[in-house]
């Protein structure tokens, strides 16, 4: 046992031993790992800062607070060293170090705690990056009317390396800089091609004619050239229209022309003109206006133009008024504008490429006079024309005309409108629905008038939206006033309104409502075709089966009308009454309209026949004429006619058999009438109250029309004995 314990000692021994090993080596490794080396430098760039230092950077800037930089320089053709520390990415040498025209090395070393990078070495000749200060201007003086001469100097010295020199100058009034080169130059320049008596702003730079780096500009100086005669000019006219005679009004407008200088001095202009077919000569001397009207005859004629200072007088600008009569030329096929910031651009093609000489005329559409608001500019060379937008009214259309000068000649313009500035419209158009149809409906609207549109209208959009449904719409071109909707639904109500659109954007209409048809025109046609036709089958039918089967188409049409004569009302009474003498009226066959003349009765008889028959009979006391005899409600004869169209009696009560008005002859004797009337009275009391209702006859209805003839009944009628009836009537009854 002790001898095993012996043997593994030393085995737990290198256990450990390899161990601590292992952790030292892990940790050697992590360490290693961990560890951030500087980044390399990298584009180095010198500049050479003539008679001061030799600045250099390079990339990347400082990373972290612990990286720093070793630089090193080597100049005079590697003979000298110079090394030095630096925190930052940049570093400047100083001139001792750096005599041109010396070859330098550059060498940036970055260090930190993790160790060291070297940038690559870079090589430097002095003259190629040298750098100046900017150059003194000592003088400017005008040579002549045309030329400046400019004195410089450095502020360095030289030593006589060759220079070259850039010089910039402008007027006053443009901020467009022009640049002229000078090739080994000296401290003396000529500046030529100006213009007379304009002001000039002027600066000057230079650089060695090896380096690659210019000096900044100089102070800036302003000067003015010498004055000399003016220019010529530019000249237009306006022709108004001619009258009876042939005469008319020139109005002649001149200006400077384009290039001319801005400090020009003009004292007063000459006018001369005259007939072309004669050689008469009109001279209008000291004009001190730029425009001038004048009197000319139906002819052509020429007119010149020319203004004078105190050095003479400019050349003449010439224009020739063309014969009322005669015809112009065209040069021009077409003409477009735009818009290019901030620039309004108008371009046009000519036809003869001879004509160089151009007269662009603007005027704003709404302008109520033209001779104030006209302006207008003569181009050459070009054929086309630029203007700045903010010398053009925003919103506002403007006739643009161009007319080409040939020679002297005028021709025939060509003219088109453009915004210099356009916006929504002011307001949307005024729309309103037509043809609206089942699924269909037509949208109209009004153009907007010129003075709301604040531009070219591009397109209209058409925006529909039926009720509760997702909103459409429909776009057209700006030519199309309508727009014809379809795939809509029937009977529903829709919501309108149109856009119209610039290129700044739209502006919408008045929202109106609209219901489509829930019938065509086409259906309602078709339905009362249909209809019609229908009928029409069938009034010729019954029309052929009336021919073919008279007798049964003939009671349909005309009915029976029933007879008083054949009523049943002689058998209640007996035969005690007689028949009366019937009356005819209108034709002696008709036997619709029959007067009974009943015998006189008791009145008790009356009273009770009222009383248990309500509704059937109506009694009517008439007299006859000329006989003298009286009845018993004072002396008119009494008609009793029975309603054919209900039955009569009391309410839920008919009797067993149809009524039938019975001629009473008017020979039975009261006794017979009396009897009779009786009997039938006391026959009717004792039939039962079920058996009262006829099987054939239907109750009558409560809103069923009222019989004429009944009118005027009542439950109960009492029949009084008129004081005056005759005697002889009393007692009869």
């Amino acid at each position: 046992m002790q001898l095993i314990s012996q043997r593994q000692w030393p085995l737990g021994v290198n256990a450990g031993i390899m161990w601590t090993l292992a952790l030292w080596a892990f940790s050697f490794l992590c360490k290693f790992s961990l560890a951030v080396l500087p980044t390399k430098p990298e584009n180095i760039s010198c500049v050479f800062y003539f008679d001061r230092n030799l600045t250099c950077t390079w990339r990347p800037e400082k990373e972290t607070n612990d990286t720093s930089y070793i630089v090193t320089l080597t100049y005079s053709y590697g003979k000298s060293n110079y090394s030095d520390n630096a925190t930052e990415a940049s570093y400047s040498f100083p001139r001792s170090c750096a005599m041109p025209p010396d070859i330098c090395s550059v060498e940036v070393q970055a260090q930190n705690g993790d160790g060291k990078v070297k940038s690559d070495i870079t090589y430097w000749h002095l003259i190629s990056i040298a750098k100046t200060e900017p150059p003194i201007i000592l003088s400017v003086n005008p040579i002549c009317n045309r030329m400046f001469q400019i004195q410089w100097k450095p502020r360095e010295k030289t030593r006589g390396f060759p220079l070259v020199c850039m010089l910039r100058f402008r007027t006053v009034n443009s901020s467009h800089w022009t640049e002229v080169n000078f090739e080994n130059c000296k401290q003396v320049c000529n500046l030529t091609g100006l213009q007379a008596f304009t002001e000039y702003v002027l600066a000057l730079r230079f650089r060695f004619n090896d380096s690659r780096y210019w000096s900044k500009w100089s102070k800036e100086e302003t000067r003015v050239t010498m004055e000399e005669v003016p220019h010529v000019l530019d000249l237009w006219r306006i022709l108004e229209p001619a009258d009876m005679n042939g005469d008319r009004k020139v109005r002649l407008l001149w200006k400077k022309a384009r290039g001319a200088p801005v400090l020009e001095k003009t004292f007063g202009y000459h006018i001369q003109y005259f007939a072309e077919n004669s050689t008469n000569l009109t001279e209008i001397n000291n004009i001190t206006t730029q425009q001038y009207e004048l009197l000319l005859m139906s002819q052509a004629h020429s007119v010149s133009v020319t203004s004078f200072n105190s050095l003479g007088k400019s050349q003449e600008a010439i224009l020739r008024i063309p014969d009322v009569h005669e015809k112009t030329f065209q040069y021009i096929k077409s003409m477009k504008a735009y818009i290019a910031e901030p620039l309004l651009v108008v371009n046009w093609q000519s036809s003869i490429p001879a004509v160089d000489t151009w007269i662009v005329e603007w005027l704003p559409e709404a302008a109520m006079s033209k001779f104030p608001a006209l302006s207008w500019e003569s181009v050459s060379q070009v054929t086309n024309w630029t203007i700045e937008q903010d010398k053009l009214k925003p919103f506002t259309c403007y006739n643009i005309s161009v007319y080409p000068v040939l020679g002297h000649r005028v021709g025939e313009p060509y003219s088109i409108q453009a915004y210099a500035k356009e916006g929504t419209p002011l307001k949307g158009p005024e729309t309103r629905v037509e043809n609206i149809g089942l699924r269909t409906a037509t949208i109209t609207w009004k153009e907007i008038p010129k003075s709301a549109r604040n531009g070219f209208i591009n397109n209209y959009t058409v925006f529909y939206q039926a009720e509760g449904g997702k909103e459409l719409s429909k776009t057209v071109n700006s030519h199309a006033l309508q727009c014809d909707l379809e795939s809509l639904t029937r009977r529903t109500s829709y919501t309108v309104w149109v856009m119209a659109s610039t290129r700044a954007g739209g502006t919408n209409g008045v929202r109106i409502n609209f219901k489509t048809l829930s019938i065509s025109v086409f259906e309602i046609v078709l339905l009362t075709s249909l209809v019609g036709g229908g009928l029409l089958l069938l009034s010729i039918k019954t029309v052929t089966f009336g021919l073919r089967k008279p007798n049964r188409l003939t009671p349909l049409c005309c009915p029976d009308v029933p007879n008083p004569a054949e009523s049943s009302l002689a058998t209640w009474l007996g035969d005690g009454f007689k028949k009366s003498n019937m009356k005819e009226t209108g034709n002696s066959g008709d036997t619709e309209d029959v007067v009974l003349k009943p015998c006189p009765v008791p009145a008790d008889l009356i009273d009770k026949l009222v009383v248990n028959f309500e509704n059937f009979l109506e009694v009517v006391l008439t007299e006859e004429a000329g006989k003298g005899q009286a009845s018993i409600l004072g002396g008119e004869a009494n008609e009793y006619v029975t309603s054919p169209s209900r039955p009569d009696g009391p309410p839920g009560k008919s009797f067993k058999e149809p009524s039938v008005l019975t001629e009473v002859a008017s020979e039975d004797s009261h006794s017979t009438c009396s009897r009779m009337a009786d009997e039938a009275y006391s026959e009717l009391a004792r039939q039962p109250s079920s058996s009262c209702q006829s099987p054939g006859l239907s109750p009558p209805r409560e809103d069923q029309a009222q019989n004429p003839y009944l009118k005027n009944s009542v439950t109960t009628r009492e029949f009084l004995v008129h004081e005056n009836i005759p005697e002889h009537s009393k007692g009869e009854v």
